[in-house]
């Protein structure tokens, strides 16, 4: 029913509840994000160690290896979307008691993953041929084809491995995940060791030895939620092991999250990609500069992105509540917690650029030259990460895709020829890339936090 406008509730002009209710969702959301921050950070760790233990064998191998990486990212950011649905569906259900639905939409979930798994290991066995038309050289696309078929294997392990992950932590139980993750961490440096440098009696295999690593770690990650998920002590409660309705029908809301999050995703991993085309064009030093700002950047962005699961999870669950205003609150606070974390995290960039350019590379002229791209970057991760906070509670709201299309203005429209410009015509440099990258991230946190308080507003005319 509509509620009376000169009608005042007591709770929102009681401060005791508003101070109990933000430090309730304080608490819940760092109580869930750290874990979710420490297996996002597990997953480009994995990454980086093949990189390195790879570079260490050989420059040539390296190259096959990042050829192999590229197109793989970008199926894997586009298929971890499609399975946002899984995430959100999960939370609002556990929100409004429903604990048997929570298992419902995991079973759902299973075949999905394998589906979109399997669909992009099939793409992956035409990487040869796609190395081939982006003009790589003969010997380069057959190597970098072999890395991307290798690591292409693994997909549908990453996807159920993802699928039980979104499950655990709609729930509140991210440890498993974590757990899992660090583990995988190990064997795969261990399985680095072996298969990269061929000990103990294995041959040599180099990149395509840190492929076959990362697919069999990600089968061990798959393995080890899906059992502990199947062995929960309370998994009757939730339906785990019952056979429960998959009908097309019963989960188009579910999908519907997860295609906006896919389609966002894959626009965004296209824009960051098209970045680096521009820095290439710059020069090698230039590429090099802004690699590495790129990739501190993204090690820092798993913090605001284990705060925006944790949110997602605290708004869908007062969804699942029906409660509108503590979903709002949910929403703002995660929101706020961000930004206390990014503006920590971007002072100590200021304070030490050069500091942290040198731990990536020993080349004074290189240093030079990123130290201030890092120390720009300070500025970059408060909007970049408040906007995937709000985008994420969006998602938890039910809200797909007005802010899919948000995201793909803000990063294809704006930060595609806004960056182009800074660099070329303003001169710039690398440089110009990111103030490309502030602006739009900058744009894209007004739009989706206009979005979310007229939805919030609206929500709350209605009880």
């Amino acid at each position: 029913m509509t509620r009376d406008a000169t009608t005042v509730d007591p709770e929102q002009t009681d401060p005791n509840w508003w101070r109990s209710r933000i430090r309730h969702h304080v608490a819940e959301l760092v109580r869930l994000a750290w874990p979710v921050v420490l297996t996002r950070t597990g997953i480009i760790i994995m990454a980086l160690a093949d990189t390195i233990m790879v570079a260490r064998f050989s420059t040539e191998e390296v190259a096959y290896l990042g050829l192999g990486f590229a197109p793989v990212t970008v199926l894997i950011v586009t298929s971890v979307g499609l399975m946002m649905g899984t995430l959100v569906a999960t939370a609002n259900a556990y929100g409004a008691g429903r604990f048997t639905e929570c298992g419902a939409v995991w079973q759902r979930s299973l075949p999905y993953a394998l589906f979109l798994g399997i669909s992009a290991a099939l793409l992956c066995t035409l990487g040869e041929s796609f190395l081939l038309l982006s003009g790589q050289t003969p010997k380069l696309a057959a190597e970098g084809g072999r890395v991307l078929f290798l690591l292409g294997l693994g997909l549908p392990a990453n996807l159920l491995f993802v699928t039980n992950s979104f499950f655990l932590e709609a729930i509140k139980r991210p440890l498993p995940g974590m757990v899992a993750m660090i583990s995988m961490n190990v064997v795969n440096i261990a399985l680095n060791w072996i298969l990269i440098y061929g000990h103990l009696g294995i041959s040599e295999m180099g990149a395509a030895g840190a492929a076959v690593a990362t697919t069999i770690s990600r089968f061990g990650l798959a393995i080890m939620l899906f059992v502990y998920i199947w062995r929960m002590h309370d998994h009757g409660d939730y339906g785990i092991r019952t056979r429960q309705s998959t009908h097309w029908r019963d989960w188009q809301q579910q999908r519907q999250l997860g295609y906006a999050s896919g389609a966002s995703g894959a626009l965004e991993s296209a824009a960051f990609a098209t970045l680096t085309t521009f820095a290439g064009w710059l020069g090698t030093y230039a590429l090099g500069a802004y690699s590495i700002a790129l990739n501190l950047l993204s090690l820092i962005f798993m913090v605001a992105l284990g705060i925006a699961t944790a949110t997602a999870v605290r708004v869908s669950m007062a969804h699942g509540r029906l409660n509108h205003r503590d979903l709002a609150l949910a929403g703002w606070t995660g929101l706020g917690v961000n930004t206390i974390f990014m503006t920590l995290l971007g002072l100590s960039l200021l304070a030490m650029p050069e500091t942290l350019a040198a731990l990536y590379t020993g080349d004074i002229e290189l240093i030079a030259l990123v130290a201030p791209v890092i120390a720009f970057t300070a500025y970059i991760m408060i909007a970049d990460g408040g906007q995937i906070v709000i985008l994420s509670a969006l998602r938890g709201r039910g809200d797909a895709w007005v802010p899919a299309l948000a995201h793909a203005v803000s990063y294809i429209a704006i930060m595609i020829p806004l960056s182009w410009w800074l660099a070329f015509e303003l001169d710039h440099g690398v440089l110009g890339l990111v103030e490309g990258i502030l602006i739009a991230s900058i744009f894209s946190l007004a739009l989706l936090s206009t979005r979310f308080q007229f939805l919030a507003s609206a929500d709350g005319k209605t009880i």
